[in-house]
Order: C-alpha cells, then structure tokens, then sequence
C-alpha cells in the first residue's frame, strides 16, 4: 500500500475496499504487539476497549479486531455502540493498556476507520503509528492454551460515561439540575450519539427534542448532524426551542444553533466557553489553543478579553498536543472539535454542547446573545489546483506576493496558503473586514499562485 497507512485521524476508507477484513485484523494483531508491550513486560494481562459507531460495516470490522486483538493475548471488552470519546474516557477509566474505536466520524455509511487510543485513552503519537504499521508484515504474537484472550461484553460502558459527563455539570446552587428550564433540540446524525446524547441532556434537566437518532447502520450522516445543519435549525425555529446542538456520526464533534436558527460554529463555541472558564478562573493561563484556520474575529475577541492564543497545524491532534505540552485547558476547531482537558482526552461532542447549553441556562443570555462576543471576518477560500503545492513555501515571488498582502491588510485581515497533503493543490485562504476586500485579494493571490507554481 504506497505512502503510509495512518492519515491525521488513524485509518480510514472504504469499508471491504481500503478498509478490509484482513487490514483490520492485521492492524489488530500488530497494535497489540505495540501497545500491549508495557503491560507484557509488567508480566500483566494486556486488556482493550473495542468500540464502534453504528454503521453497518463497523460489525465486521470490529470482528476482525476483536479476533486479532484476543489472538494476540489481549483480554477484549467490547463496548459496542458509542461515541468515540466514551471510548477514549472508557480506555482511560478502567486503565485499560489501550483502546480502538472503529469509526469514519462524519464520513459517508460506506466509510469506516479505525482508530487507536493509547493508555490513559490519549491519541496515539505519529512515531507509534508507525511502529504499528511496521509489525503489519512481520511476525505477530500466537499464545496458545491459556495465553489466548477473551472477548467480553463491557455492560456499563455507556452507564459510565453518561455519570461522568453529568458529572461535569453539578446541580445549580438552588439545587435544580443544570439545564433546567431549557429546550434543547439534538441532531445525533443517526450516529453513536443517538443512544446517551438524549439521556444525557434529560438527565441534566432539559427538555429535549430529538432528530437524527435513529441509526439503522447506513443513515449514519446522511442529511443530518454536524455537516447538514438545515433540518436543525428549521425543528429549533419551528418548536421555538432555545438552542441546537448537532453531533457528527462519533459525537466528536459539536456545533450549535440559535434560537433563530443561525450556526454557532466551533469558534464562537470555545470564544463563549473560554469567556465562561476565566470567569469562573478555571481557563488555565487564561490561553486558549486554535488552529490557523480559526476566523481572524476569534482572535480579535480573545485578545480583547485578556486571552492568549496558541496556533496549531490544522487537526485536532495537534491542538491536543498543544494542550498537553502546555498544560492547557481549553483548545478545539472551527469544524467543532473541542477539547477541555479536565474532561476529556479528545474531541467531545455531547461534553462541549453541555457546556454550551449550560452556559446559556445559567447566564441569564440566549446563545445568540452570547455569540455576539465575537464578530466574524469575511473569509474566502480558493483552491488553485494544477500547481506545485511542494514550492508553495519557497518561491521568492510568491512569498512577496503574501508579504505585500499582509502589511496592505494590517491588523485587519490576514493570509493564509496551504499547501494540500495529497494533491497539487494550494489552498489561498484571505480573511478581511470587508467581504470585497477578501475576494479581491484571494483572487489576486490565487492568480499569483497559479502564474508562479503551474505545473
């Protein structure tokens, strides 16, 4: 297979095409020579937490793992449907020695993934990825007899995680639930989240209506969840609700609706959250973690309000990164993927949209009220295709080109080209305070990018 296996999110693609059997259960077998190592030496019985979201191919993908997994002497709890942050609290909270989710997140039914958690349910680092990948052709560990392992059923694994998101948000002083007196409406995307998400939000005192929660194993983000947002905003207008909260297929991800029906996206989510914890003092050096494609009207707000930001590459393990070597609280994507590091190891949709939702309960202010603390920059996106993306960094001219652009636009806008990891493709990204002033120069750039880097 040329290039290597493991993308930025683990490994991914067309379930029984790319994603086959024998990969799954090659990877399996190899993960557990790595991540079970510790444990080995320790002379301890290797345990994982297999999960997966409900698309159909995630069956025998998670056969194939299981059975890799306990070939290799590794004892198996699996926990069946649940999001992939359960899965990393999960991994984490029975100290597992590791844990894999099997999950394309807001990927089409067909897609499916795997995924791998390390001990304490933290994202695996690039150089054990490879190690992975380098034990798929070699040998692999063969007990037999009594050094086999077992599959079990993880009973309470869905009971564990909705107490400990609950958790997270105690009763008011006056002894109400959290969410009490709110309308919430859910979009589960037909995803892991359509089981816990509602009982959840319930539990914390909301009423709640849900759509979008009715997985049958090839619905899952078809029309619905994070990246469809209409049939949200129409259900929340339409019941007058307070608020929406929309989950991709593994419940990494949240974004959100006003009461009007206008997308709350993953900026103006961690802006409100960030506001809400250096009030409460809880905002870790009052710094927030990002990543460039964050809007410019973010980090306008957040230095206004005292706060410092942190840039990232663009995905959220480099954000978690971020996180754990500054030892940081709070950090997440536009696209919704959110961190708060006292909570969770990952992304945690259901988490974030808690939080959010009771900000909003106990603020005394609608959403929208709240998202007013932070104006969005006009931001234009091109993508110049057809041109050498290696030499978008080191043509003389081009570069020129940014610096001309960025001194014009000042502390008012900002550029930014990216180069794609895949193909000869240039992103030119120009965020501006007036709408034509972005189109105008991205166009500008684009063109340049094309003169100077046609193949």
């Amino acid at each position: 297979m040329p290039g290597r296996l493991f993308g930025t999110d683990g490994v991914r693609g067309l379930a029984n095409s790319h994603l086959t059997v024998d990969l799954a259960l090659g990877l399996a077998q190899a993960a557990a020579i790595v991540l079970s190592r510790e444990a080995r030496e320790a002379g301890r019985r290797p345990r994982a937490v297999v999960a997966r979201d409900p698309r159909v191919s995630g069956e025998f993908i998670a056969a194939a793992v299981a059975a890799g997994l306990a070939s290799s002497g590794v004892d198996v709890l699996d926990a069946g449907v649940i999001p992939t942050p359960a899965a990393a609290f999960l991994t984490a909270d029975i100290d597992a020695d590791f844990g894999v989710m099997i999950s394309a997140s807001h990927n089409p039914a067909p897609d499916n993934g795997i995924k791998f958690f390390a001990r304490g349910g933290k994202k695996l680092a690039d150089d054990l990825e490879d190690e992975i990948e380098a034990h798929l052709d070699g040998p692999k560990l063969a007990p037999t007899g009594e050094g086999v392992g077992r599959v079990s059923r993880f009973a309470d694994a869905e009971d564990r995680y909705a107490l400990h998101l609950l958790q997270t948000i105690p009763h008011r002083p006056d002894g109400r639930p959290a969410l009490a007196g709110l309308h919430v409406v859910l979009d589960c995307a037909h995803g892991a989240a359509a089981g816990v998400s509602p009982e959840v939000f319930k539990d914390a005192g909301a009423d709640v209506t849900v759509i979008g929660n009715e997985p049958n194993g090839f619905n899952i983000n078809d029309g619905v969840g994070s990246t469809h947002l209409d049939r949200l905003s129409e259900t929340v207008v339409a019941l007058g609700a307070d608020l929406g909260i929309a989950h991709d297929g593994d419940a990494d991800r949240c974004l959100a609706v006003d009461a009007d029906g206008n997308v709350i996206d993953g900026d103006h989510i961690m802006a409100i959250i960030a506001l809400d914890m250096k009030r409460r003092d809880l905002l870790t050096e009052d710094s927030l973690v990002v990543t460039v494609m964050s809007n410019l009207g973010l980090k306008v707000a957040m230095r206004e309000a005292g706060i410092r930001l942190f840039e990232t590459k663009v995905g959220d393990r480099y954000v978690l990164e971020q996180l754990s070597e500054r030892g940081l609280a709070l950090g997440g994507e536009q696209s919704g993927h959110v961190i708060m590091s006292a909570h969770a190891t990952t992304g945690d949709g259901i988490l974030t949209g808690l939080h959010l939702a009771r900000i909003v309960a106990t603020s005394g202010k609608s959403l929208a009220e709240l998202a007013q603390v932070m104006r969005v920059y006009p931001q234009v996106l091109l993508n110049v295709r057809g041109v050498r993306r290696e030499a978008c960094a080191t043509d003389v001219e081009l570069q020129a080109a940014v610096q001309r652009v960025s001194e014009e636009l000042g502390d008012s806008g900002r550029v930014l080209l990216r180069p794609s990891g895949t193909e000869p493709v240039v992103r030119v990204m120009v965020e501006a305070s007036e709408e034509d002033a972005a189109q105008r120069y991205a166009e500008h750039l684009a063109g340049v990018v094309r003169e100077r880097l046609a193949l």
